[in-house]
């Protein structure tokens, strides 16, 4: 059995597939399993330290608005677009796939379509409810489409075959448990809040999260966890300081990180999430049956974050604002009404867990090994 992987750009493309991955290595260990991805990002080093083969292709995607940098990276597409189908060509016919399996970005395009072209057996996957770019052109060339969320096959190719399979998601969140993990984090019977926007932070939700903070860190009757980004470090502490938080690290109910790095303890602690709307941090809420204020980010391809978002607003299960309606008031406001009703949180979390698909990597396996069957 011998599988080749393209993913690349960000984590929400590259993680779902080394999931898979560790799967069929887990249940076939004979099984050969390569990575293609540009050797300048994520994928190089997350693939490398997942302990599989990586071979490098370089591939940029096109940016719409017009400015010295875009223009720059343009011209470096149009260079790389010129070279990329026969480096996918030498990739695939060095290793000689069985299946070649696609899960987003850039990279997968050139890689999967050559691999349909030369006639290997192919399969894509999707993680948000408004399909990628990448995905609506392979739709037309691979063999099966796994989706994450059924209302995504309306923007697809009417003729090719879909699965929902939903998104991986990691085995730690779905079985943490809440007692323990709020005895952990000494949060007792008051209210968790956990908000974050992303590795490199966004502005707009460390502002709204500041107002936030200062409307409940006096009392201690919440305990609020909060990422900052890469670019909120320096930022919300400022920014706390404008709402007369002077030191937040006076206020024991506050805790404020770069970066959580233990998602699964804080997810099971949490009563309510504050957060972006990317696919595989949905999958996880879902998991881990968490009610939710979904912002999602509008600096995003398709905008498909919304699309994203409104699966769990349609369930009853998480509230959205759109980012140009975001405020300090609005979000003060909108979790004030959400935590007076502890019953209709619990509710809320109840109804995203009806939606979520707890065995995706089984299922992308199973239809994988379907596939080599045909």
């Amino acid at each position: 059995m011998r599988i080749l992987f393209a993913c690349g750009g960000t984590a929400g493309h590259i993680n779902p597939a080394i999931a898979v991955a560790q799967l069929i290595r887990q249940k076939r260990p004979e099984a050969a399993i390569l990575f293609a991805g540009n050797p300048t990002g994520m994928e190089a080093r997350l693939v490398r330290e997942a302990g599989f083969d990586f071979a490098p292709i370089h591939v940029k995607g096109f940016q719409r608005q017009l400015n010295w940098y875009n223009i720059q990276n343009n011209i470096k597409a149009v260079l790389y677009l010129t070279t990329a189908s026969s480096r996918a060509k030498k990739i695939i016919e060095d290793f000689k796939p069985d299946v070649v399996m696609g899960t987003g970005g850039y990279v997968s395009g050139p890689v999967v379509r050559e691999a349909a072209r030369l006639h290997y057996k192919t399969i894509t996957h999707e993680q948000n409810a408004f399909p990628g770019v990448t995905t609506k052109l392979l739709s037309r060339h691979v063999d099966k489409i796994l989706l994450a969320v059924p209302d995504a096959e309306q923007y697809l190719n009417p003729n090719c075959e879909y699965v929902v399979t939903g998104n991986p998601v990691r085995q730690d969140i779905i079985f943490a448990g809440r007692e323990e993990a709020r005895k952990k984090m000494g949060v007792g019977d008051r209210v968790c809040l956990l908000s974050f926007g992303g590795s490199n932070g966004a502005r707009a939700i460390n502002e709204s999260i500041a107002q936030l903070m200062a409307w409940h860190c006096k009392t201690g009757e919440i305990y609020h966890i909060h990422a900052t980004g890469k670019y909120g470090v320096d930022l919300l502490p400022e920014l706390l300081a404008r709402q007369g938080i002077k030191n937040y690290r006076e206020y024991p109910n506050l805790d404020i990180r770069e970066y959580i790095s233990d998602m699964p303890v804080c997810l099971a602690a949490a009563d309510l999430v504050i957060s972006r709307a990317g696919a595989i941090t949905l999958s996880e809420l879902q998991a881990a049956g968490r009610a939710s204020i979904l912002i999602p980010s509008p600096n995003v391809a398709a905008n498909h974050q919304y699309y994203n978002a409104m699966v769990l607003q349609s369930a009853d299960a998480a509230c959205v604002i759109e980012e140009k309606d975001l405020t300090g008031e609005v979000l003060i406001d909108t979790v004030k009404k959400m935590i007076a009703d502890r019953d209709r949180l619990t509710q809320l979390g109840r109804n995203a867990s009806k939606i979520a698909i707890l065995d995706s990597n089984e299922r992308i396996y199973n239809e994988i090994i379907t596939l080599l069957k045909k």
